[in-house]
């Protein structure tokens, strides 16, 4: 063991899954399909909520309050979540924050369906649902590597990839023509979703936690434990770079959407095109997840992280040479196409390197910094354009983003970023 790295209690020996097709694998698919039934009515929700609160209270400042109150609910639970997955029962959370997802869901659509419904009712709703996100999500990851075998876990990775961007494009896809029709079907439909993905991990098999024996372990202690997983973050550096890798990839892409959505926008690019680039970044990040597997083995970890940045430095300069919506798409189709491959290669290797009894707590530092991202690169996206105006916002994205993959290449830690 090396000196930067965690000293932890012997646990016995990880039950290592049989390894087949992984369409004939049942826990995985299991797994698989609760969580792209609740994304899908997640995002449902999501979409829903700030047309909720408009028809109610007609304020777009209450529909920030409601529509930012499961983000930061789901921030301020990150780090304490994954302690608890790493104390419980994974598949107790994850039945769980169903459950409370299912309950909280049915009060709201009784509020609705009543139309007694108010702006509390929505900011507690939503901050339930934020909770359970943070519980849910490193629960379901750290399960992973116990229902799938080592030599196919970059697959399944990527598969729950392309999971995501299902979940996303099914839910905004039905939520406004369901609330067009009535208000209470978007939750309504969340809430099935949840019920039904609660039905299905009753069947999950995963093994119990695993414990130290040692007579001299230390009592259980909330606070140490948490600051434990974020020191075996911080202490093992190819995890710390690793991790620091895809955070920057995350707020890099939320800065450049903005800033290529709002140039397209100031070009005179017709609302229906920009609504068609929004569709091919998702649809690009849903067809790299699927060849995701096959790129990651061919290129290898190091090459599938820095074939992103480099792509991103090369294709952002394109929208300064076109007023076409169809093309500034491909350019984030492009983007959003090598980035599963990344997250693919980052993932795994964060997976297999970390001991199961902190794999909860890997998750909730991650999320943590993966939200925090997600929240600041809109808000500096727009800063940017602002300061600088919008033609030499894209320049300073792409110097910014060559920067940074001359950065992530030269690195001597990522140059032992290899498959094992």
């Amino acid at each position: 063991m090396t000196a930067n790295q965690t000293q932890l209690p012997p646990t016995e020996p990880a039950v290592v899954p049989a390894e087949k097709p992984l369409w004939r694998n049942r826990n995985y698919n299991i797994l698989w399909i609760a969580r792209t039934l609740s994304d899908a009515g997640f995002n449902a929700s999501t979409m829903a909520f700030p047309l909720l609160v408009l028809a109610v209270t007609g304020s777009p400042a209450t529909a920030g309050l409601v529509s930012g109150a499961s983000a930061a609910a789901q921030l301020l639970a990150g780090l304490p979540a994954g302690t608890l997955v790493d104390r419980w029962s994974r598949k107790a959370i994850m039945l769980g924050c169903e459950a409370a997802r299912a309950l909280a869901l049915i009060v709201l659509i009784g509020a609705v369906w009543t139309k007694t419904v108010t702006v509390w009712h929505m900011v507690a709703v939503a901050a339930v649902l934020g909770v359970c996100n943070a519980l849910f999500d490193p629960a379901e990851e750290a399960s992973l590597p116990h229902v799938v075998p080592e030599s196919q876990l970059a697959t399944a990775v990527s598969m729950n990839g392309a999971r995501g961007a299902i979940g996303h494009l099914a839910g905004t896809s039905v939520s406004g023509a369901l609330f067009g029709v009535k208000r209470v079907l978007p939750f309504l439909a969340d809430l099935m979703t949840h019920l039904i993905s609660f039905f299905l991990l009753l069947f999950v098999r995963l093994p119990k936690p695993e414990r130290a024996t040692a007579e001299d372990a230390p009592p259980a202690n909330f606070r140490r434990e948490m600051l434990e997983g974020l020191k075996w973050v911080w202490g093992h550096r190819l995890i710390r770079v690793t991790a620091v890798c895809a955070i920057a990839l995350n707020f890099l892409f939320q800065v450049l959407y903005l800033v290529i959505v709002v140039v397209a926008k100031s070009n005179g690019v017709p609302s229906a095109q920009i609504g068609l680039m929004a569709a091919m970044f998702g649809v690009g990040g849903l067809l790299g997840a699927i060849v995701a597997p096959k790129l990651y083995h061919r290129l290898g970890p190091r090459t599938s992280v820095l074939l992103v940045f480099w792509a991103m430095a090369a294709l952002t300069p394109v929208t300064l040479t076109t007023d076409n919506g169809l093309i500034m798409g491909l350019v984030l189709a492009g983007i959003a196409f090598l980035a599963p491959t990344a997250n693919t290669a980052i993932s795994t290797y964060q997976l297999l390197t970390t001991p199961d009894e902190l794999r909860g707590r890997l998750g909730g530092v991650i999320g943590l910094c993966a939200g925090v991202s997600s929240a600041l690169g809109p808000a500096v996206g727009g800063i940017l354009m602002e300061l600088t105006g919008e033609t030499p916002a894209i320049w300073v994205c792409t110097v910014g983003v060559a920067i940074l993959a001359a950065t992530v290449t030269i690195s001597p830690t990522l140059r032992g970023f290899r498959e094992e």
